[in-house]
């Protein structure tokens, strides 16, 4: 158990940058050689599919096993049941946090990295009270992290939040400007479907499950990281419990990352929503090869529109999504407030967002002040 490997090492009393082992390196390495009653595990970079294969031929005991000897593996498998995750990553934030508050004390370290760990330490607690359904979990580096809100094994709609720049585990929710961090994101948008259609089935994820571009420096502005982004998107996509439909909901560079994994999208994906979006790496909708409906909104206070939408020799994001040229289907952002408003409560935006994620695409407010996005979409489609 990896567990075990970890306690015997040394490594969870105290672990310092240059040394040791890092705890999800320690995990995969243990994972590589594990067994469930006689059975190899799946590969941990195997498809969505066969994981879900797998662990669907388990029993409950199994499954438990597996979730609390390889935690920092099986919460960030694509296609293991969400209740299953939900306990292995709830084990790994324990054992990351104990981590953390032993680094916070050592001497050895320096007051920066001290600090470091203590913030680390709360971020993981808070992540691990009584309640929250963490869909992944990875310490490594700044941090990967998922939550899910809502029942997502039972819902019918899936929305997935896709934030943007400046997004690791720290950041993963905030207290002040709560609604512009991954966790107030998804919170606002459910609490918006849930009053548009209440018990509507519908659950919403705060995906912060890639590494994102600190600041507004080089790696923003290419994309090298949302090529990256986007397999681990479309592997979350694929793994995704029941037959749900599944809209995105990608701001800012989040959105450059969903337009990367746009050609190679499940169908199962319906829609694609960008909000303050500085391109998504195509010139017009027919050039990110999807059958899903491309949604766009920019307020007009963003700061964003200011930034050239073009692409020359790597650099850029491509054409603007709210360009008449570019094809998408216009929405309005009434009320958003510059570039990090569109999921607040009570704005145009995140009402137009809860509609989309419920499937009430006849009540949309189109940015255009007539039915111009709304049209083309059949009766059928619709809740």
């Amino acid at each position: 158990m990896v567990l075990v490997m970890l306690a015997t090492t040394g490594w969870t009393a105290v672990h310092r940058p240059e040394g040791g082992t890092p705890l999800r390196t320690a995990a995969l390495a243990a994972w590589a050689a594990a067994r469930i009653d006689g059975r190899a595990v799946p590969a941990a970079d195997a498809p969505a599919r066969t994981v879900a294969r797998f662990f669907t031929g388990l029993d409950g005991a199994q499954r438990a096993r597996l979730a609390d000897g390889y935690p920092l593996v099986v919460g960030n498998l694509d296609g293991v049941p969400a209740q299953t995750r939900y306990r292995a990553n709830l084990r790994g934030l324990r054992l990351a946090e104990r981590v953390e508050r032993s680094r916070s004390v050592d001497v050895a370290l320096t007051p920066a990295d001290r600090a470091s760990a203590t913030r680390r330490a709360h971020r993981f607690a808070s992540l691990a009270e009584p309640g929250r359904q963490i869909l992944a979990f990875d310490p490594t580096g700044g941090g990967r992290a998922a939550e899910v809100f809502g029942d997502l094994d039972r819902a019918r709609r899936v929305s997935v939040v896709v934030p943007g720049v400046d997004t690791d585990v720290i950041t993963f929710e905030r207290t002040q400007r709560r609604f512009s961090a991954p966790v107030g994101m998804a919170q606002s948008l459910y609490e918006a479907q849930d009053a548009a259609a209440p018990g509507g089935r519908t659950a919403v994820i705060a995906w912060a499950g890639y590494t994102a571009p600190a600041g507004v420096g080089v790696d923003a502005v290419t994309g090298r990281m949302a090529v990256d982004g986007a397999a681990r998107l479309r592997s979350l996509a694929a793994g995704l419990p029941r037959s749900a439909s599944v809209a995105l909901f990608c701001h800012s560079y989040g959105s450059v990352v969903c337009g990367v994994a746009a050609r190679d999208l499940p169908a199962r994906v319906t829609d694609v929503v960008v909000a303050g979006s500085p391109g998504m790496r195509a010139q017009n909708v027919a050039g990110l090869h999807t059958s899903a409906r491309v949604w766009a909104a920019r307020d007009e206070g963003d700061w964003i529109a200011d930034v050239p939408h073009l692409e020359v020799g790597g650099l850029g994001h491509g054409a603007d999504p709210v360009s008449p040229g570019f094809g998408a289907r216009l929405l309005s952002s009434a009320g958003a407030r510059s570039h990090t408003g569109y999921f607040t409560p009570g704005t145009g935006s995140v009402e137009n967002f809860a509609k989309i994620g419920t499937g009430a695409f006849g009540s949309l407010v189109c940015a255009t002040g007539d039915d111009a996005c709304r049209r083309e979409i059949s009766g059928a489609e619709q809740d």
